[in-house]
Formats: structure tokens, C-alpha cells, sequence
């Protein structure tokens, strides 16, 4: 059956569909609906299904990272009059309390649209031999529409000797057997961020190293200020730092690092490498499709999600929009409908996209940082709260957070929200809905408030604001 006044394949030895999907994750939706709609589906995918979400990022990060924030509030106990302490904590349990319940997720998954009708599973990694043809397992098949949502995979920086250091991405760091006692991190990223979290929360000895002179770059920066003075608190940060060489001393890691002409060395048990993410393109060889990738390696889309070769189609974080679960989740809507009905094709609205850090102290945003709106030339109020001025806040002694509102200074227009302190995730919702919704600053401000709530500091940001 050909879609979009496709006509379909002729026949020979090649297995052709209606659609192949490449990458189990947020491409699923589309595949799913194409299934209903009763076309052939081909989906290949070379690990577990579910995509990076599910299997090595935000689903078994969050359910470590709550292990760490548990840790955390017994640490702090004594601040509210309660003596408590830590008898010991069992590594393996919490590893396998996120490990089984991903694992069988997955297999769920896979089980389920292996019995799907309209549905054929390839597992194993697939490779571009043409503009719709793709080499998996030794077999060659075909579709009409492709859709490539293959994800990305951790980058590894050029590091001499680092070839020859049992080091690990964050596609390990979930599912280690043992706790490293002493643990290097290279990066100053969210992944960084929530990883030192998890592992020092918990009593490894974390040694973090950036080579930005704070953590959180992409992050407002008053946000990124505070969090970076709130984790040198906590752990060893060593901020403006490279490691110019890594090498292994018996069990254990040595590195040599250099910061402004000087040069140390870091000797850990393990070496953690969290400096970004690059996407599969080159593994799928998408060259051979003749579809535009960027410099970066990322699938080039149009506005509706489909490459410059027609029936050609992406989504997610192989095309480097946003590297977020659920953007990807958006776009899949999106993409579905621009491909089943191309004659209602919808640009995919980004507008308002969100975004969490489950660090200690969380961090989330949404909109421009106040760089941002400068560089855009946007004549915008700014304002902050923090939160030990909040009844709640106080309540709960979080010194360090605070929210941050811009808005454009005439229209009330709300531009950006930066929130640094507990439960940042959940707090930065309703400044995310009233965005959606094309409301202003007084959807906020003339809203009512439960009170003492933590969302008040929310309102009384807003409150601050001189438009």
C-alpha cells in the first residue's frame, strides 16, 4: 500500500515495507501508527528497546539519582533536630532496583511489537546501502518512507592514552557491579552534574574536572553560578582544567591534568568520560541516503521533520534540536502526522521547551537566559526570588535556590525561567503551561496561591518584575 501517493516497491529478492523505522525509542509512536493504519513496518534496532531514555539515561538515572536524594535528606537531618544515621547502603540493590525494572520494560517492548501485526523486529545494527536501503544482518531491505531516530551515543574525547584506561560513559556508569571509591569525572555538563550527584551522595570520593571556568554553561548564568558554588561545597571541582594525558597504574586510573600552566596529577579507581553526545549518523551511514547532516553530524530537517531527500524522514535527538526525551516525544506526534497525512503537513512548535537537571540542588528552565535576550535585543524586565524568603522555602532550609523570571517589558510578554533549588523540575511546569498558552506575567501574578506552598517563590519572582 504506498502512503502519500507513493507507489510501492515492485518485487525481487529484497524484503520491502511501507515504513522503516531505525531506533526503537520515540520512533515507535510512528511506527505504531503506521501498523494501525495497516502498513508494513520494519523496525531495526541493534540494543534494547526503548531507546536511551529508557535503557541508559533519564528513566534509570532518575531512579539512582532518588537513592542519592534519600542519602541526602538523612544527611541533613540533624538541621531539623533529628539525629539519624546511615548504617550502610547495599550497592548492589540500588543498581538492580533500576536495572530489573528497565531490563523488563524493555524486553516488554520488544515482546510487544514482535507480536504486533504489520510489524517485523530486525535486531542488529543498521547500515545505509542507498537512499532507502539499509543492510542489516546480512539482509538487505527497502521502504518507501524511512525514518531515522537513531539516537546518539556518548562522545569520547581525544585524550592520549585514555585508549588504554578502563573508563566508562554514562551508558555504563548505571549498571556498575561495585562502587568506585574513588571516582574522576570529566565534564561539566547536566550528566556530570547528575552523576556527581549520585555517586558522592553516596559516598564515593568524586573529583570533577571542566575545563570551563563554571559548571552548567548552557545554563542561565546566575544559575550556572550558584550551582557551580554550591557544588564546590560539596566535591572536589576542579573548574578552567584538562586532562592532557590518562594512563593505568595497576588497579588504579592516574591522571595528568594542566589548569592555567600548572600540572597535577588525579588518581582514582574509575574514570567517568561525560563531555557531550554525538549522533549515529556515521554508524548508520546515512551518507549513502544522500541526506544533509550538519557539522556536527546531526540529520538536517525541515520544519515538518523530513530530510532533503523526500520520503526521508528524522526525529529526536539524532537531530540535534533538543537532546530530550520528550521533544523527541513531540516531534513523533508531529512527524506522524506530516507523514500519513502530507497534505496537513504542521511545523513542529518548540515553543516553551523545558528542561531538568536531578542534580542537588535540581536546576530547570525554560525560554532565553538573560544572555540570550540580550544578544536578541529584547527590552525585557528581569527579576529573582529566592526561596529562604518564601514561607515554605524557610520551612525547609534551602539557602541556595531561587527562581529567576525575564519578560518583555511592555507586553508582559513571559521570555524565560530559570529555577535553581528543590523540586526545580515541578516548580518550572506552570511557568512552561502559561508559555504554551501565549499567557502573560499577570497569569501568574493575579493567580491564587496556596499558601505557604513551594510554588509561591514561583509568584513572588513574577511579583518582582517591573514592567
Amino acid at each position: 500500500s504506498g502512503v502519500g501517493g507513493i507507489s510501492p516497491f515492485g518485487e525481487d529478492d529484497m524484503q520491502h515495507f511501507d515504513l522503516m523505522v531505525l531506533g526503537s525509542g520515540s520512533g515507535l509512536e510512528v511506527s505504531s501508527e503506521a501498523a494501525g493504519l495497516g502498513l508494513s513496518v520494519a523496525i531495526i534496532e541493534e540494543g534494547p528497546f526503548g531507546g536511551t531514555c529508557l535503557n541508559r539515561g533519564c528513566i534509570p538515572s532518575k531512579m539512582l539519582i532518588h537513592c542519592a536524594d534519600v542519602m541526602d535528606t538523612i544527611k541533613n537531618a540533624h538541621i531539623f533536630g533529628i539525629k539519624a544515621t546511615v548504617q550502610g547502603i547495599d550497592w548492589q540493590a540500588i543498581i538492580a532496583r533500576a536495572v530489573d525494572e528497565v531490563d523488563a520494560d524493555a524486553r516488554a517492548i520488544e515482546e510487544g511489537n514482535r507480536q504486533a501485526d504489520n510489524i517485523t523486529v530486525f535486531k542488529g545494527r543498521g547500515r545505509f546501502t542507498g537512499a532507502k536501503t539499509l543492510e542489516v544482518n546480512g539482509e538487505e531491505i527497502s521502504a518507501e518512507i524511512v525514518l531515522i531516530a537513531a539516537g546518539t551515543r556518548p562522545m569520547v574525547p581525544d585524550i592520549p592514552g585514555l585508549v588504554g584506561v578502563p573508563y566508562i560513559t554514562s551508558d555504563e556508569a548505571l549498571r556498575l557491579p561495585e562502587q568506585p571509591r574513588r571516582l574522576a569525572i570529566l565534564g561539566g555538563g547536566y550528566i556530570a552534574a547528575e552523576m556527581a550527584h549520585f555517586f558522592g551522595a553516596l559516598g564515593t570520593e568524586v573529583t570533577l574536572i571542566h575545563r570551563g571556568p563554571q559548571l552548567l554553561w548552557a545554563e542561565d548564568d546566575d544559575v550556572a553560578r550558584r550551582f557551580t558554588e554550591v557544588y564546590q561545597r560539596k566535591i572536589n571541582i576542579l573548574l578552567n582544567t584538562r586532562i592532557s594525558r590518562a594512563e593505568s597504574r595497576g588497579h588504579e586510573i592516574v591522571l595528568e591534568v594542566s589548569s592555567e600552566g600548572s600540572t597535577a596529577e588525579v588518581v582514582a579507581d574509575g574514570l567517568l568520560v561525560a563531555t557531550g553526545r554525538v549522533p549515529n549518523t556515521d554508524l548508520l551511514n546515512v551518507a549513502a541516503t544522500g541526506v544533509e547532516i550538519d557539522e556536527r553530524g546531526f540529520v538536517k530537517t525541515d520544519e515538518f521533520l523530513e530530510t532533503n531527500v523526500p520520503g526521508i524522514w528524522a526525529l529526536g535527538d539524532i537531530v540535534g534540536k533538543y537532546l530530550l526525551k520528550h521533544s523527541a516525544n513531540l516531534e513523533a506526534a508531529y512527524a506522524g502526522n506530516n507523514i500519513f497525512n502530507p497534505d496537513n503537513k504542521v511545523a513542529v512548535d518548540y515553543n516553551a521547551m523545558p528542561h531538568a537537571i536531578f542534580a542537588s540542588p535540581q536546576v530547570a528552565g525554560v525560554g532565553l537566559t538573560e544572555r540570550e535576550a540580550i544578544e536578541q535585543g529584547f527590552d525585557f524586565a528581569v527579576a529573582s526570588y529566592d526561596y529562604s524568603d518564601a514561607a515554605y522555602g524557610s520551612s525547609i532550609e534551602d539557602r541556595d535556590g531561587f527562581v529567576k523570571i525575564l519578560a518583555e517589558r511592555h507586553s508582559g510578554e513571559i521570555l524565560g525561567a530559570h529555577i535553581i533549588g528543590t523540586d526545580a523540575s515541578i516548580l518550572i511546569q506552570e511557568v512552561v503551561n502559561a508559555m504554551r498558552a501565549g499567557l502573560n506575567v499577570r497569569s501568574i501574578t493575579q493567580s491564587i496561591y496556596v499558601h505557604p506552598a513551594l510554588p509561591e517563590v514561583v509568584q513572588r519572582a513574577f511579583g518582582e518584575l517591573e514592567l
